[in-house]
């Protein structure tokens, strides 16, 4: 093969969320960081010119994280030993001064290139890193959604660049200001969505000389990866289940991929070693969350599935159900991601609650007339929110049934304890601090249009007030029942 032609591996995950323990799925184990580490130490062992990368979001999602604050993360990521990591907007659940002091424990590059401080004007992380393989100089960019804004409540001190627009401009900035170094090939590693994934490669230009965007946020699970113009983009799902490896031989020449395979590999027991020493260290945290948090608080009456993010599900009716019983409300909103775990019980303990709703947030609750829900539900019943691509989309408690139409985009059934409800009928409706922060971009309202103008707090902890509920719970239970019905 020519000498300008060169061979280089790119594995990527995205979206980890702490997700650091197998489960034993039809007999075998499945996922893990254990197994997760000992692939690629594998993969590196057999090839020189690997790198491994991570798309965001390595923290929150675990009782491990939650617990130590995402310390234990960095230390097991540590042992993992990625090549470069990108912020994803859960790096900044514990508040930006915390984000810091973890950079400063990492042994890895942390890397975003569209979060500034305002005064003096700057990044606040390295925009990118450089990585020699094979003979070529690699080039990522870090790329953050704008949620992440949203989740530090500093914008008197930072900005970031809120639009698909502005983040392919800063891609031209570092792309242009790095020329005198020889790069070869350049990888954008972004926490903005598949959607928005492809809408920022079509605004590339090809003189910048990106290559491939390994991407996440949306927890996509593709096929194949997707080329536009001129630009491949790929997504590893969510967690530790699967990772993506790409195959590449680069013309160095051309600054161009060359020809490519790519799959997604299972990370499993038939296919992955495990490595010992990071499960030891994966266990030292256990045991002493194990110790803290391991008291029954209920037994559920079998388990319950949460199974996509996307419509009704079992966990999501029981959990707003508990916070609207509890709070006297007369309708619960809990956004679907506030759910972070798959399936719960029958034995309930409070580390599977810690586990299961992580974000302790204060909830409010705002008086909202019908026709105003009606809206709320037409801005979240979006088709690019039902096909995953972005925006939020909430479970919520019983007495409210709708049947949506999607081809007339209309409601063919919107009522309220059994009846229509009415345009001027004014519901007491809880919603999360976040959410209610975010009004307008998460359920197309301005707080200013609600009935009294401003929300009131309820309850300063969520996690407080469903461990009260549970402990009291006897036996209980949920089902897909058609609170939600879109055709």
């Amino acid at each position: 093969m020519p000498k300008r032609y060169k061979d280089l591996i790119l594995l990527h995950s995205n979206d980890m969320h702490g997700d650091f323990l197998s489960e034993n799925v039809d007999e075998k184990l499945l996922g893990g960081i254990s197994m997760l580490s000992g692939y690629v130490s594998d993969v590196r062992a057999k090839n020189p010119h690997a790198l491994y990368c991570i798309a965001g979001d390595m923290l929150q999602g675990s009782l491990i994280d939650a617990e130590f604050k995402g310390i234990s993360t960095i230390e097991i990521m540590n042992l993992l030993d990625p090549d470069v990591v990108s912020l994803g907007n859960h790096e900044l659940d514990y508040g930006l001064p915390h984000l810091l002091f973890l950079e400063r424990c990492a042994k890895f590059p942390i890397i975003c290139a569209n979060l500034f401080i305002k005064n003096p004007y700057k990044r606040l992380f390295t925009s990118h890193k450089i990585l020699k393989v094979n003979g070529m100089n690699v080039m990522f960019i870090g790329i953050v959604t704008r949620e992440a804004m949203h989740r530090i409540r500093m914008d008197d001190l930072l900005s970031g660049l809120v639009d698909v627009e502005d983040a392919a401009r800063e891609v031209g900035r570092v792309c242009n200001a790095y020329r005198s170094v020889d790069i070869d090939f350049i990888v954008l590693l972004t926490h903005i969505g598949f959607e928005k994934d492809k809408r920022l490669a079509a605004l590339l230009d090809p003189a910048w000389g990106v290559n491939l965007i390994i991407g996440g946020h949306s927890h996509t699970i593709l096929q194949k990866p997707e080329e536009v113009n001129g630009v491949l983009i790929a997504q590893a799902g969510v967690g530790t289940v699967q990772a993506g490896r790409f195959d590449i031989v680069a013309d160095t020449e051309l600054k161009s991929v060359h020809r490519y395979e790519w799959q997604l590999v299972p990370i499993d027991s038939e296919h992955c070693p495990r490595d010992i020493q990071l499960e030891q260290t994966i266990t030292r945290f256990k045991q002493q969350i194990d110790e803290k948090y391991d008291r029954v608080l209920c037994k559920f009456c079998r388990q319950l599935t949460h199974p996509s993010r996307y419509r009704e599900t079992e966990l999501g009716n029981l959990m707003s159900d508990a916070l609207a019983d509890s709070l006297g409300i007369d309708l619960m909103l809990l956004a679907s991601g506030a759910i972070r775990k798959e399936r719960a019980g029958p034995l309930f303990t409070y580390g599977d609650l810690k586990e299961l709703m992580p974000f302790d947030e204060r909830v409010l609750f705002i008086k909202v007339n019908g026709a105003q829900l009606r809206r709320m539900f037409a801005y979240m019943l979006r088709e690019e929110t039902l096909n995953g691509g972005r925006g939020e989309f909430y479970q919520f408690s019983r007495g409210l049934r709708v049947t949506y139409n999607r081809a007339n985009r209309s409601f063919d059934r919107f009522e309220y304890a059994g009846r229509p409800l009415e345009d001027g009928k004014v519901l007491r409706v809880g919603i999360h601090d976040y959410h209610y922060r975010n009004l307008a971009s998460c359920l197309g309202l301005s707080p200013t249009e609600l009935a009294d103008g401003k929300g009131k707090v309820v309850s300063s902890s969520t996690l407080d007030v469903l461990e009260e509920y549970f402990v009291a719970a006897h036996y209980p239970g949920a089902r897909v029942e058609g609170r939600l019905v879109t055709k």
